[in-house]
């Protein structure tokens, strides 16, 4: 994954003159900095590149300087427009843009992208974890726009916009937001994460008038004087007198156009006007300065630079010279001058060796032309190779072995002796089915070694296998041998202050012969180093420092008589050095003086001659000696940062280097800066002051960045290691991943391995997944630095490593669901592990079997149990044999083989007693007691399931156990139900959550909530408790993250409300309705959308708040057509219609819905039976609202399309709808002929009593419209007699008296049955007939 970070940022200077210093080889702070995230990648991760000029061809990290004309014309905002905007009070808001491409195609991925933007939409309404992630960031967030891909940001301080322009600079912006926005199969498709980058984009101009008008507004900054404008601004006028480009110090005292500045050059106060400054726009800067302030300013020993680079190798001599010093090097013009370490152009001295005399000394810069020296190469560019090692080690040291003992935690399985419930694998989830393309990574072995290379590794020592951390270089023999002759040859001196041989120089000659040597020995870096370690070392048989500084006094005095001058020198060196720890810093200068004094060859010694020059400098910086300071800084800052690998001798080094960092800003000594600040790095991280070395960690890693060239392929330093490291220690998860995540591995000898990156990865992620890292815990987003991790300790021949890796990706895979995945590396595990020993093959085979069984792969599984039952025959192994048997009889279940499998169970049962193991005896009776439901046998199940619950309440509870034991409950509670035992089931299933609730176990309380919420919906309905764990289920769904369960299950928790019938339960209906609509609105969830704004409708009507009703429904509908989905339009156009239908309220207003929506999108879409439907609702509708003519025509065109939708039922219906629409409008011979049209419908033999009935209603019917409307005696009769025969049918007594009572108030009328009916008066039948024209 590669995250590109495109935002350029460019502080501007408010002033209107031009940037000073015009000629730099690194970002002038007095410079708008050019920031950019390159989308280039170092490695697979990516680089950030940060470019203050145009890259130089010629020489790698070399920068040509920007043309400050240019850099003054781009439009900065001025003083004043800055102020006028402070005063204002602008809002300081930013907005943050990400777009997703893919790097293959350097095209968007508007999938990933439109993936981003639900997520974000999901988060709208919950931002916490964005809020969490931007605070961590140092921004506010303001507001998402997932719809426009961005965020909005403030800024309170000037503290918080530097550290997000750092974090933007750096790529962890967008490497946060990665971690932020994507789910767990993107990170287990890991060629779709390393294909992909996230561009993150920033308004550069608006980030730098923020970050300036902030500055403004404290009124406490450092500043330039602008060219230009400080002269005309000074002529006749008293203040302070300024010099171009000068440093001032700024301070708003009130004054609009005059504010108070102090020089850093002189030291001196006075007004300044505001228009004439141009304020250091980095931020980092701006900090520093004000942070690590010396008592006196600058002097000018040190230079600007030109777009040279650090260079080494030999330089040739321009003019002669003459050493005014013993410590200068004399040479001639055109003589070759070695140099050694490193040349820095703008410094006056370097150390030299004259490659004719063979003289070492320091010489003028100025008296040489360095065009024959190299630079310090791709990659280093302003340290050497040997420095870049140790840096990295010291916040890492430990990590790898640290690491390596997590990963073998992770690994480590209790299978062998612990039983598994059937199908229970608490810490996986099977949620989605996983992508095609995450199977196919899964599978893939190219990081793996071939099975030939793992079957060679068979031959390798035993010694060679055993060591996790075998993956680091081993050292070689020349390095165990020198190691212990360090330690053998290191001189002991003891300590004897007996007065008479305090006067014998035979006593102090030994001392005296060790230190007087000419050159360096390593023997004597115990005496320069930083930790005094020669009070251990070197010295002993005192019990007081006091009583060493007597014995080194003595010392040094018969050093001086016996004119030992190294000797002398060192003895000095040494006393003002305990001065020093002692804070005696004058009495310490004054040997350090003497030292210096006595000293005229000490280039022999280059580490002592560096030691006194630094530590005499740090004194004379406390103790505020400005002209001393002066005369001895431009050597010591040659010796303090020119020679490579150099070791600390004092923390008191650390202010000489501040001084010279503010040295090197204030010129704009780009290539110094640099070296300066990676020294303080070394030496802050040297003395554990993490908090202190984070700024300038990030500094270095901006300034590294930005020396690269387009064809550098390497950065000289790539810190991240150190800045996971950091970040980790100050609890930032977010940017401690993003980090690490950023840096790639170089194979560098002592340098952080992929095994660390996993490491901190893994842990890193944890903490944001808000958990500690255990053996449930294995995130996605490690899976391809696992998979790096593997393929490097396959390089490294580390099989225990490998092994320890493959299983825990199995673990992993097995946890997301991915069970392929795990298959595939717990199969990897088994073979390396052959290569270990019995017990670990033993092990990982069992581990490959049970993850066969939760694939369904019952086959492999028990082929693999009959192997390992085999290996057991003949050894002792109870517990073992247990758990195979237990294995066994769960494949044997999945393979049909009932009998065999509940042998096996018996089998894993008398082993457990045997051992007596009651959680295997609870195990192994569980899984008796599902075999036994499986088969119908419930009785059975049952009790094998009281007994293991039983086993389950005497065991101490541990979440593992009580876990297993819910899984218990919930078995016997089916069991229970099965036998409709609902209390005991009832019981079983609350207990279970009692315990999943215990243990704050999200996975294992949703799959009883499921339970229990079907249980009260469907076996034992409780529409109050079904609630209630609805509500459950919607903190679980919250609590996963799962927005597309949370929306479904609110939308039936909604329905589950309304059925309620209470006004209150009516409106968290509605609140539920709503929520969920809001959720389906973020997943572009239409159809489920335009369902919830028509059930928010419905609810609406209910609630009679009719003003609101429609406007939902039409939401709905609008919803549907935007989307051009017809078919749902319609169905939502017929359901509003329907409230209004079936409603007590403005029953007409159906009709629109119907006639004016549903029935257009239904001819449209030759839906003939909806409309059908459609026209007999109008019919019925209008009957309802007595418009007999409107529903005479709907139920006309329903008869119509009846006879052509061919269905006889809804024909019936139809004509029975149109003959009472005649009816009401007194047409009764047509309703008369409708009538009978029904009646011709049906079958004439009578198929059950439902006909019956229905004829029998028709022809009494018929009787009284005949008789009463027509006047038809002898019709009448004949269909009451009819009547008659279909009630006599039926067998209704009551039914057949009324009919004739009925016949009896007709004259003539026969009184049975056997009367022939028939019709005494002729109307037309024209339908009832066989005529088909409605």
């Amino acid at each position: 994954m590669v995250v590109g970070e495109d935002h350029g940022i460019r502080y501007p200077s408010p002033g209107k003159g031009h940037p000073a210093p015009a000629h730099r080889a690194l970002p002038n702070p007095a410079e708008p900095i050019g920031v950019c995230r390159d989308a280039g990648r170092r490695g697979r991760e990516g680089g950030v590149k940060q470019l203050a000029g145009k890259p130089s061809p010629g020489k790698a990290g070399a920068l040509v300087p920007s043309d400050p004309t240019t850099e003054a014309a781009e439009g900065s905002p001025d003083t004043s427009s800055v102020l006028l905007a402070v005063e204002e009070g602008f809002p300081p808001e930013i907005s943050l843009f990400f777009s997703i491409e893919s790097r293959s195609s350097r095209c968007l991925n508007s999938q990933l992208q439109e993936a981003a933007r639900k997520k974000l939409w999901a988060l709208e309404s919950d931002d916490r974890d964005v809020c969490a992630l931007f605070k961590e960031l140092s921004a506010r967030l303001v507001c998402m726009q997932a719809q426009e891909d961005r965020f909005v940001l403030t800024f309170k301080t000037l503290e918080e916009v530097w550290k997000f322009s750092t974090y933007l600079t750096l790529g962890y912006v967008g490497s946060c937001l990665e971690q932020l926005l994507f789910d767990q199969e993107y990170w287990l498709n890991c060629a779709l994460m390393e294909d992909t980058e996230i561009r993150v984009t920033v308004d550069e101009d608006r980030l730098a008038t923020i970050y300036m008008g902030l500055l403004l507004q404290e009124g406490n900054f450092f500043s330039r004087a602008v060219p230009g404008v400080w002269q005309a601004e000074q002529e006749g006028e008293e203040g302070l007198k300024l010099c171009k480009n000068e440093l001032i110090h700024v301070k708003n005292v009130g004054e609009e156009s005059k504010w108070e500045g102090m020089s850093l050059l002189t030291g001196q106060r006075g007004p300044v006007t505001v228009t004439a400054l141009e304020p250091i726009p980095h931020p980092f800067y701006q900090w520093f300065l004000k942070n690590y302030a010396v008592s006196f300013g600058i002097s000018q020993e040190i230079s600007g630079t030109t777009s040279e680079p650090i260079v080494k190798g030999r330089c040739t001599a321009t003019e002669d010279h003459r050493g005014a010093a013993w410590d200068e090097l004399s040479f001639s013009k055109g003589d070759s001058i070695e140099v050694i370490g490193f040349l820095i152009p703008g410094l006056p001295w370097f150390v030299g060796k004259s490659r004719s005399s063979g003289n070492i000394g320091f010489v003028p810069t100025r008296y040489v032309n360095p065009e024959a020296c190299e630079p310090l190469g791709k990659g280093l560019v302003f340290l050497s190779e040997d420095e870049k090692a140790p840096l990295l080690r010291i916040p890492c040291n430990g990590g790898e072995q640290h690491f390596t003992t997590l990963f073998g935690d992770l690994a480590r399985t209790d299978i062998t002796s612990v039983y598994r419930l059937d199908g229970f694998e608490p810490k996986a989830m099977f949620l989605k089915a996983p992508s095609e393309a995450v199977l196919r990574g899964c599978k893939d072995t190219q990081l793996l070694q071939s099975w030939e290379e793992i079957n060679g590794l068979a031959t390798t020592s035993t010694s060679e296998l055993s060591s996790p951390g075998s993956e680091s270089a081993p050292a070689t023999l020349e390095d165990v041998l020198l190691e212990k002759l360090d330690d053998f040859d290191d001189p002991k001196f003891f300590i004897d202050l007996n007065a008479g041989h305090m006067e014998d120089a035979d006593v102090f000659d030994p001392i005296l012969t060790f230190l007087n040597q000419d050159s360096y020995v390593p023997s004597f870096q115990s005496l320069y180093d930083l930790s005094f370690s020669f009070l251990n070392s070197t010295f002993y048989g005192f019990s007081e420092e006091d009583e060493l500084v007597l014995y080194l006094e003595t010392s040094r005095n018969w050093a001086k008589r016996t004119h030992s001058v190294w000797a002398h020198v060192r003895l000095c060196f040494l006393l003002g050095k305990l001065c020093i720890k002692k804070v005696k810093f004058s009495q310490a200068r004054v040997y350090f003086e003497e030292a210096m004094s006595i000293l005229d060859r000490g280039f022999g010694d280059l580490p002592l001659l560096a030691a006194l020059h630094v530590n005499l400098a740090s004194i004379y910086l406390k103790q505020n000696m400005k002209h001393k300071f002066s005369s001895l800084l431009g050597k010591m800052v040659t010796l303090l940062v020119c020679l490579p690998g150099r070791s600390f001798s004092s923390e008191n080094e650390l202010e000489v280097m501040m001084y010279v960092l503010k040295e090197a800003i204030a010129v704009g000594n780009g290539p110094l800066e640099v070296r300066v600040c990676f020294l303080i790095v070394k030496l802050f991280l040297q003395m554990g002051k993490n908090d202190e070395v984070l700024p300038f960690t990030e500094h270095l890693q901006c300034l590294t960045t930005t020396l690269l060239s387009p064809d550098t392929s390497s950065v000289p330093l790539d810190a991240t290691p150190i800045l996971s490291y950091l970040y980790d220690k100050k609890y930032l998860p977010n940017i401690a991943l993003a980090s690490a995540r950023l840096f790639v591995p170089s194979g560098l000898k002592g340098a952080p391995t992929p095994i660390w990156r996993a490491g901190v990865i893994l842990q890193n992620a944890s903490k944001l997944l808000g958990s500690q890292l255990e053996r449930s815990s294995i995130p996605a987003l490690a899976c391809f630095y696992l998979k790096q991790a593997l393929h490097f300790s396959c390089e490294s021949k580390a099989v225990p490593t490998q092994r320890t890796l493959c299983a825990i990706l199995s673990r992993m895979y097995l946890q997301h669901g991915v069970l392929d995945g795990a298959v595939c590396y717990a199969a990897t595990a088994v073979t390396l592990s052959r290569l270990m020993g019995e017990e670990e093959a033993f092990e990982s085979s069992l581990s490959l079997g049970w993850i066969y069984l939760l694939n369904s792969q019952p086959g492999r599984a028990a082929d693999i149990m009959w192997q390992l039952l085999c290996s057991l025959h003949g050894t002792d192994s109870v517990t073992q044999g247990g758990a195979v048997h237990n294995l066994l009889a769960i494949a044997l279940k999945g393979e049909g083989h009932v009998q065999k499998a509940a042998e096996n169970y018996l089998r894993a049962l008398h082993k457990a007693k045997e051992t007596g193991n009651k959680r295997n005896q609870a195990i192994a009776l569980a899984n008796m007691g599902q075999l036994s439901f499986s088969r119908g046998a419930s009785q059975l199940s049952e009790l094998y399931l009281l007994q293991s619950a039983q086993l389950y309440a005497e065991l101490q509870g541990s979440e593992d156990l009580e876990m297993e034991l819910v899984q218990v409950l919930l078995w016997l509670a089916q069991a229970m139900v099965n036998r409709q035992r609902m209390e005991d089931g009832k019981l079983c299933y609350e207990l279970a959550l009692g315990f999943a609730l215990k243990w704050h176990n999200v996975r294992s309380q949703l799959h009883i909530i499921e339970s229990l919420c079907h249980f009260y919906s469907k076996v034992s309905p409780d529409l109050q408790a079904c609630i209630t764990y609805h509500e459950h289920w919607v903190s679980l769904a919250q609590q996963l993250q799962d927005r597309e369960m949370e929306g479904n299950v609110r939308q039936t928790l909604s329905q589950l409300y309304q059925a309620l019938g209470t006004s209150e339960a009516l409106r968290q209906s509605l609140d539920c309705t709503k929520q969920s609509l809001r959720i389906f609105i973020d997943l572009e969830e239409t159809v489920k959308a335009a369902e919830a704004w028509l059930q928010a409708g419905r609810l609406y009507y209910l609630m009679q708040e009719d003003e609101l009703v429609e406007m939902y429904f039409q939401a709905a509908i609008q919803t549907a057509l935007k989307w051009e989905n017809f078919s749902l339009a319609m169905d939502l156009y017929e359901k509003a219609g329907d409230t209004f239908f079936n409603g007590s309220r403005n029953r007409d207003r159906a009709v629109e819905f119907y006639r004016g929506g549903a029935v257009p999108l239904a001819r449209k879409l030759k839906s003939s039976k909806t409309e059908l439907r459609l026209f007999n609702k109008l019919a019925e509708l209008q009957i309802g609202l007595q418009g007999y003519e409107k529903a005479l025509e709907f139920a006309t065109l329903a008869a119509r399309l009846s006879i052509r939708v061919g269905d006889q039922l809804q024909e019936l219906v139809a004509f029975h709808r149109l003959a009472t629409v005649y009816y009401f409008l007194h047409m009764y011979e047509m309703a008369e002929d409708c009538y009978l049209k029904t009646l011709a419908l049906r079958p004439p033999l009578l198929q059950c009593s439902g006909e019956a009935l229905y004829y029998c209603k028709v022809y009494c019917h018929l009787g009284n419209l005949t008789l009463h409307k027509l006047k038809d005696e002898q019709d009448a009769a004949a269909y009451f007699l009819l009547a008659l025969a279909a009630a006599t049918e039926l067998g209704d007594q009551e039914l057949q008296d009324l009919i004739r009572a009925k016949l009896g108030d007709i004259p003539g009328a026969p009184q049975g049955p056997e009367g022939t009916p028939g019709c005494a008066t002729y109307r037309p039948r024209w339908l009832s007939e066989g005529g088909h024209v409605v």
